[in-house]
């Protein structure tokens, strides 16, 4: 099937044409499109993602890593502590592919970095450290490729939504901070941290569903998906990791998204259809009525989706599933860590 992709930035009905009829093996038969004009956001995505694959191809290799490297090292990382939460601004190294690929190793960055040390600088070497800290829990863990380091998480209730989900890895569940973030990912490949942690956590606490389909779905999009780091990140989110985040931390993305994302820049550069709204209610759209947003030419359900949950039950519904397993989980000394060679 061809796919005809334009410049529009403005969301419009997908509109079918040459339609063409398939007959199945069963007599069925079907209408089908032999060319298809898609929904802005897709052609929107689909541009950004053929710049953003260019540049990674023309940066690649040992000495491209190095390079870029030091040129944070000198530059941005004495900055590193307050601006590595904020995703609208390149306040990290995006090191990341590189060191997924072997283009660069953690040793080379931490015996560079002792060069240029500083607050930020340090904070730095230290963020790398969690990288092998989750190699050492694969080593001596294995089973965390597809089990929680918990083993009474695996009792957890997930729920299976595919309609969910699948609005989830689209980025359109209505939630400007976490759409923003789903959408980046899929047009480049690569998710500013903070904002994993925001997406991840809507996927487990907010919907419920089970963190090793968020965990496949980093693998296979993340152009820095290390299989070690993803699955210890998925592990930390849904609580039953090592060193997890505590199960009744439930990252609320209206919230974070206003303390990060305070002027809207990330979210008006990857929601373009939600970008006339006032910084004060873009993380929360659904807060003006249907007037207000017609004045910002938004209508929810039609040019930008309604939440797909509501946070308050969201997170009511997400506290008392866990209560459900709370006294089988023993936090401080989980079977599978005290059984293993490495406790």
């Amino acid at each position: 099937m061809r796919i005809k992709r334009t410049r529009k930035f403005k969301h419009e009905p997908v509109k079918l044409t040459e339609m063409s009829t398939v007959t199945t093996d069963e007599g069925r038969k079907y209408v089908t499109p032999d060319e298809i004009e898609l929904p802005s956001i897709t052609t929107v995505l689909s541009i950004l993602s053929r710049d953003s694959i260019a540049k990674w191809r023309k940066r690649v290799g040992e000495e491209e890593a190095n390079r870029i490297l030091v040129h944070f090292l000198k530059s941005e990382a004495r900055k590193y502590g307050k601006q590595r939460n904020i995703p609208g601004v390149r306040g990290t190294s995006r090191l990341s592919p590189y060191l997924r690929f072997g283009e660069i190793s953690p040793k080379t960055i931490w015996h560079v970095s002792k060069d240029y040390s500083n607050p930020g600088t340090d904070h730095f070497v230290r963020e790398v450290g969690w990288r092998e800290f989750s190699y050492h829990l694969m080593a001596n863990f294995p089973f965390l490729s597809n089990k929680p380091l918990r083993e009474n998480f695996e009792q957890f209730p997930w729920r299976d939504s595919d309609e969910d989900y699948e609005a989830w890895t689209k980025g359109m569940t209505g939630y400007p901070i976490v759409d923003a973030g789903m959408r980046e990912l899929y047009a480049t490949g690569w998710m500013h941290n903070r904002v994993r942690m925001i997406v991840s956590s809507f996927l487990v606490k907010h919907l419920l569903i089970d963190w090793r389909k968020g965990e496949r779905w980093f693998f296979d999009t993340l152009l820095d998906g290390d299989f070690c780091s993803n699955n210890a990140g998925w592990q930390w989110v849904s609580g039953g990791g090592a060193d997890a985040a505590p199960y009744y931390r439930i990252f609320n993305p209206i919230l974070q998204g206003k303390k990060f994302d305070t002027g809207g820049r990330y979210v008006r550069k990857w929601v373009p259809e939600i970008a006339d709204i006032p910084n004060a209610n873009l993380h929360a759209p659904w807060e003006l009525s249907e007037g207000q947003l017609q004045l910002f030419g938004v209508k929810l359900g039609e040019t930008y989706p309604e939440p797909i949950v509501n946070h308050e039950f969201a997170r009511k519904r997400a506290l008392e599933s866990f209560d459900q397993i709370l006294s089988l989980i023993h936090i401080s000394e989980p079977t599978r860590l005290l059984s293993s060679s490495y406790a």
